[in-house]
């Protein structure tokens, strides 16, 4: 990855974006949607109404010509749409459930799925639960095939300007992953997968006639939505295989935890909780850790000793291959 090729491609897209947005009348997000669209279809904007105008048209078309002559791989075009999302989302107001999974987090989950794919000669399947923007699941899906991996993937999400954005994206990069419009919640066209991942919105769910479907429901109150979501993902999941959560740190400490960890005790095996280095978050009640789960089966037990990781930094890689090097240990000893 050239940083200066990317800075190039960033200003380009920027401000193809910003012309659509000001010719269209429309907001960044769906600016970009047209935007991403438009470099699929050739580099070609795609005019409706006489919208946009003429010289916006020329104007926008001139700036995917350059964007194309930089030759930029898949790699690229993922970190470029990543950068521009988040130039959008400091504009356009996003809650923080739909904010982008950061890349040092997508990197982790790609590890653990390495680490923990027993045969590397047959295909993956992994679901995102919540795939929002897609930036998780792409991240996941194009460092595993450089690794040479196989892999099928699914995102499920009920926001629909989200779930358009990683349409278009994983258009762009020349990735198939089907994508469906629903509620998590509801029941999924999904067949059993080898991972399911997720970056799970936190808070209530509204929903209460479905949530008590779940064991993690709660009858006192809305129950909340991360806990009915990993219950969720893990029905969909092949024996044996396992679920990689990001979650608050403090999810058994709250009101509802007793319940979460009923489940988590009778219904799967919880070997993993990887706290994530507190740099990352703004607060101490903003923290998150990735939680690893197995689903029962034949030949799955549960670790010995769970592991407990508390990742005192991403930005030293002395700590990054500690860490890899305890988890490859763990792994060893325990799985």
């Amino acid at each position: 990855m050239n940083p200066e090729k990317i800075e190039t491609a960033f200003s380009l897209m920027e401000e193809a974006i910003i012309a659509l947005q000001h010719s269209l009348g429309t907001s960044f997000f769906d600016a970009y949607i047209e935007n991403t669209e438009n470099l699929v279809d050739n580099a070609k904007v795609r005019v409706l109404d006489q919208q946009p105008d003429a010289d916006t048209v020329t104007k926008v078309e001139a700036l995917y010509q350059k964007l194309i002559g930089l030759e930029l791989e898949q790699e690229d075009w993922r970190k470029l749409t990543q950068l521009i999302l988040l130039k959008g989302s400091k504009t356009e107001s996003l809650q923080p459930n739909h904010q982008l999974t950061p890349d040092s987090i997508g990197f982790l989950f790609v590890f653990l799925i390495e680490q923990l794919t027993l045969k590397k000669n047959q295909p993956l399947e992994i679901l995102d639960i919540t795939v929002g923007m897609g930036n998780l699941l792409l991240t996941v899906l194009i460092n595993l095939q450089a690794a040479d991996y196989s892999v099928k993937r699914i995102g499920v999400d009920n926001d629909e300007t989200l779930l358009a954005i990683a349409a278009s994206n994983s258009l762009l990069m020349k990735e198939e992953i089907k994508l469906f419009h629903q509620d998590s919640l509801q029941d999924l066209l999904v067949d059993p997968v080898d991972y399911v991942i997720g970056d799970l919105p936190v808070g209530y769910y509204p929903n209460d006639q479905q949530a008590e479907k779940f064991a993690t429901h709660s009858e006192k109150e809305h129950s909340y939505a991360h806990h009915l979501l990993m219950e969720q993902a893990m029905n969909y999941v092949k024996p044996e295989g396992f679920g990689l959560f990001l979650v608050p740190s403090n999810f058994l400490e709250t009101e509802q935890g007793p319940l979460l960890q009923k489940w988590l005790k009778d219904e799967v095996l919880l070997q993993g909780i990887i706290q994530l280095p507190d740099e990352l978050f703004k607060s101490e009640h903003s923290r998150k850790s990735i939680l690893l789960l197995q689903k029962k089966g034949e030949t799955a037990e549960q670790a010995e000793k769970v592991l407990l990781v508390h990742l005192p930094s991403l930005k030293d890689p002395k700590q990054v291959t500690e860490f890899f090097k305890k988890f490859e240990d763990w792994k060893s000893s325990n799985l």
